[in-house]
């Protein structure tokens, strides 16, 4: 063994044990380099643990078996503490990935909600909700209400004396039919039930939002329907007399001036609920009762079983519920719902 003394090592780290062994002979690094034919650089990073600039493992091993025998140790001792110290950097590189890994979600930590991140936004949403809400206050200030008709289509013809008016408009604009105010859905779409004269019927159309801006819309529908004929031969009498008779009640609601709304219920159900305009007749049957309801009563004029009763009420305002029965007469208080 080149006359060397092979010594024990302690409990140091391989490079420590190295470097102390060398120190321990008072040689440099460049003359064991000389006798061990390995490069200084190479024992330097041996004795420093420097072990990623070293090469492959069976060149180390060999490079450890030549300073072993030059230092005058046991070379098996020092490669088997170079084979545990490997094991452990690569675990500790292991482990380090995984902590690695696991703190991947700390990298989005910008995005954390903390009490002050939740009032800014909570701020920056009130202000551009307010911004928002006070555009829609400008534009409406500003423009006109939407109305658009989507039945009946302007000039049309109808076999009825009545037609469905629908359409859409502003959520929270205020409509008329010839100045008569109609129910406006939630969605800001309606649908009224318009009774027509025989002829031409001009329908006025106004959308008014809060700011009293107003969209109108007119409307000429002609309504083909005739009223039938009054004759005075035996037979119609005593089909008119077997009609009554089978039916019991029959009325005839006229309306003058308009436009009026008009509920009326047979026998417990509805059978028109909408607004009839000035000169527009409609005509109802029922067996037992019929119930009549009116936007204005001094303006709806019934005829009960080919009787004239006049006026549903002798006030402008509205009335509702005036009952008519086979025995009803005259419109009084008795046909009047008690309260």
């Amino acid at each position: 063994m080149n006359g060397f003394t092979k010594k024990s090592v302690g409990t140091l780290t391989l490079g420590e044990k190295l470097k102390k062994l060398r120190s321990d002979k008072r040689t440099s690094i460049v003359e064991a380099s000389k006798f061990t034919k390995i490069q200084p650089a190479y024992l330097e990073y041996l004795e420093e643990g420097i072990w990623e600039k070293l090469p492959a493992d069976v060149y180390v091993k060999g490079f450890l078996r030549s300073y072993a025998d030059f230092l005058g140790v046991d070379e098996k001792i020092l490669i088997r503490l170079y084979e545990r110290e490997k094991e452990i950097r690569e675990n500790l590189k292991k482990n380090k990935k995984k902590d690695l890994g696991k703190s991947k979600p700390v990298n989005i930590s910008p995005f954390i909600f903390t009490p002050k991140k939740i009032l800014i936004s909570a701020i920056i949403v009130l202000v551009f909700a307010g911004l928002f809400l006070l555009y829609r206050e400008i534009n409406s200030f500003a423009n006109a209400p939407s109305l658009v008709i989507l039945n009946p289509q302007n000039n049309s013809q109808v076999s009825g004396n009545s037609v469905y008016i629908e359409g859409i408009t502003d959520k929270e604009a205020r409509l008329f039919i010839n100045n008569q105010p109609i129910l406006v859905g939630d969605d800001g779409r309606f649908r009224e039930n318009l009774t027509l004269q025989s002829g031409l019927n001009t329908i006025n159309l106004k959308s008014v939002n809060k700011f009293d801006k107003e969209s109108v819309e007119n409307l000429s529908i002609r309504s083909d329907y005739k009223e039938p004929e009054e004759t005075n031969n035996e037979a119609s009498l005593e089909n008119k007399t077997e009609n009554i008779t089978e039916n019991k009640i029959k009325i005839e609601i006229k309306v003058e001036p308009g436009p009026v709304w008009i509920s009326a219920e047979a026998d417990g159900s509805i059978v028109f609920d909408g607004t009839m305009l000035s000169g527009a007749v409609q005509l109802f049957e029922a067996k037992e009762k019929i119930v009549i309801s009116s936007g204005k009563g001094k303006a709806t004029f019934v005829t009960l079983n080919g009787k004239e009763l006049g006026a549903l009420s002798p006030d402008s305002g509205a009335v509702k519920g005036v009952t008519f029965t086979p025995e009803t007469k005259t419109i009084n208080a008795e046909n009047k719902p008690k309260k």
